[in-house]
């Protein structure tokens, strides 16, 4: 058994960061393609969400965690 780190730039600010591809939060591009959104800008987003009366997205504990590579279908 072995764990994966997937890693990639985060869609709204650019910066590289190690996520689990199952968990993390994610937007879709106009492609329909899912986009890794980094703790950072979720954080951010949560923050400005809760400010306008809004429920914060969920984050999964280990989003930003390695993945059991049992878990990911390749």
């Amino acid at each position: 058994m072995g764990y994966a780190f997937i890693s990639g730039n985060c869609w709204t600010c650019g910066t590289l960061f190690t996520f689990n591809p199952l968990k993390v939060p994610s937007i879709r591009d106009s492609g329909g393609v899912r986009q890794a959104i980094c703790g950072n800008c979720v954080r951010f987003a949560n923050k400005m969400r809760i400010e306008k009366g809004m429920d914060p997205f969920p984050v999964p504990a280990d989003a930003y965690e390695a993945v059991d590579e049992n878990e990911l279908q390749i």
